[in-house]
């Protein structure tokens, strides 16, 4: 797939996978992967649209600058790769992380230019407060407190960085995952420097995106995991509050972890071009639809 290097207003280079034709979908990886994570994806969403997939700044083959790793600073990158490439209305597809990616663009840029929104895997909030019940921490997804973070973040800039990438990602995998598999992932993780990754988690982990979710007007589908590190409760949260939104729950024998398009790239694929093909009015008849199934349930 052929590469192309961007060099964003502050200077980095980035590289980003440019291939097919028609509406853009510019696809962004998750923390400390590479476009490359999309692999199973990119050809088959390249027969139907122009695919844009990008390394951020320092991860996979674009420059590990020094500065810029905050979830502001990537958001801009991504707004001046959408300029410069004359993107009209692309839609957006964020993995892990880079959902927060996207809530950060709609409330630095708005909506205006931007058509539909996939979201895999996100919590709104990473960091529970010592005061929440149970209710607002599994509505908010937070899965780590404080300290834990930063026990984390200090293993990564000191030492243990490797052992610590690998339980990580242990807990983002079902046992069904090969090795093979799984050690490309790690492989791929591993090209972001350790230290930069660290200070890119804790500025993510501290974003709280409640207030902009629930501002949010287009279509959207949200994708999760049932065996998942985030907690498909926040996923079904988010649904309920983007109107016209769409919820995909992958269950445990579908390869419903954290990296469940790696895992079953062909329900991923049949589900994110089917909500892309369809018509505004049939993706609201379709969120209908399934908030009464969860109302039911």
């Amino acid at each position: 797939m052929q590469r192309k290097i961007f060099r964003t207003s502050d200077g980095a280079a980035l590289s980003y996978i440019s291939i097919g034709q028609g509406k853009p979908i510019v696809m962004l990886h998750g923390w400390s992967q590479s476009a490359e994570q999309f692999k199973y994806q990119i050809p088959v969403f390249a027969e139907h649209y122009h695919v844009i997939a990008v390394d951020l700044r320092g991860h996979g083959e674009s420059e590990k600058v020094s500065f810029g790793y905050r979830v502001s600073r990537l958001s801009k990158d991504i707004q001046e790769l959408i300029s410069t490439l004359q993107l009209e209305k692309p839609h957006l597809l964020g993995h892990s992380m880079k959902c927060s990616l996207i809530w950060s663009y709609l409330d630095l840029f708005g909506l205006n230019e931007i058509d539909r929104l996939v979201l895999v895997d996100q919590s709104p909030l990473v960091i529970s407060r010592s005061h929440w019940d149970a209710q607002e921490i599994a509505e908010s997804g937070a899965v780590l407190t404080a300290e834990q973070l930063n026990t984390a973040v200090h293993a990564l800039e000191n030492g243990n960085a490797l052992e610590v990438t690998r339980n990580l990602l242990t807990s983002m995998v079902t046992p069904a995952m090969s090795k093979e598999q799984f050690e490309w992932i790690v492989e791929c993780n591993q090209r972001l420097p350790r230290a930069i990754a660290a200070m890119l988690l804790y500025n993510h982990a501290h974003m709280d995106w409640r207030d902009q979710i629930v501002r949010i007007r287009k279509p959207t589908l949200i994708i999760t995991g049932r065996k998942s590190i985030i907690p498909w409760t926040s996923q079904v949260w988010i649904n309920q509050s983007i109107p016209h939104s769409e919820l995909e729950i992958f269950e445990a024998a579908e390869g419903g972890g954290h990296f469940m398009f790696i895992e079953n790239p062909e329900k991923f694929n049949r589900r994110v071009l089917q909500f892309l093909s369809r018509s505004p009015e049939a993706n609201q008849e379709k969120h209908t639809a399934g908030l009464d199934t969860l109302i039911r349930n």
